[in-house]
C-alpha cells in the first residue's frame, strides 16, 4: 500500500517536473524575453512592467497583441496610447476602473450615450487642462467628466476618467 502511494507520488513529481509541463506553465506567464518579436513590438509600452504583471493580465495583453494586426489604425493608436498608463495603475485603481466600466455597461442606452458624450468632451480638452484636472484633490477616483467643459460654465469641472483597453 505504501509502495503504491510512493509510486504515484514519484510519477506525479516526474510529470510536474518534466520539461513539457514546465513549458506549459511558463507559456501562460512568459517573461518579456519569451514573447515573440511581434508581441514585443505591439506590447512595447509594457516592457518595463511586463515581468511584474500577473499571468491573467499577461494573457489578456497577449490576446490584444494577437488581434492587433487586424485592428483599424485608429484602434491600434488608441491601444498604444492607453497601454502604458493602464499598466502603471495600482491594482486597486484598476479594480475601480473595471467596476466603473462594468457599471457603465449596465446603464440604459440613453445614459450610456450621455457618458460617451461627456468622455468625448473631456478628450477634447487640451492636455494642460487634463493635467490640471488630474492634479485636483479627489481625482484619484475615476469618474465621468461633467457635461460642460470648465471654460464654458463657471464652477463646472469634469472629473478624471480612464478608458479601459
Amino acid at each position: 500500500m505504501i509502495r503504491a502511494g510512493l509510486s504515484i507520488l514519484a510519477l506525479s513529481l516526474a510529470i510536474a517536473l518534466s520539461p513539457s509541463a514546465h513549458s506549459q506553465i511558463t507559456m501562460g506567464s512568459p517573461s518579456w524575453s519569451q514573447l515573440s518579436p511581434q508581441e514585443r513590438q505591439v506590447l512595447a509600452p509594457l516592457a518595463q512592467d511586463w515581468d511584474q504583471l500577473d499571468a491573467q493580465r499577461k494573457t489578456k495583453w497577449r490576446g490584444i497583441a494577437q488581434r492587433y494586426p487586424t485592428m483599424k489604425g485608429d484602434e491600434q493608436q488608441r491601444i498604444q496610447e492607453q497601454m502604458r498608463p493602464w499598466s502603471q495603475l495600482t491594482p486597486d485603481q484598476r479594480r475601480v476602473a473595471r467596476e466603473q466600466y462594468k457599471s457603465i455597461n449596465n446603464l440604459p442606452p440613453e445614459q450610456k450615450n450621455e457618458v460617451k458624450q461627456k468622455w468625448q468632451e473631456y478628450q477634447s480638452l487640451p492636455p494642460e487642462q487634463k493635467r490640471e484636472l488630474a492634479a485636483r484633490p479627489g481625482n484619484g477616483k475615476i469618474a465621468a467628466p461633467a457635461a460642460t467643459p470648465p471654460g464654458n460654465k463657471p464652477g463646472a469641472s469634469p472629473g478624471r476618467s480612464a478608458d479601459r483597453p
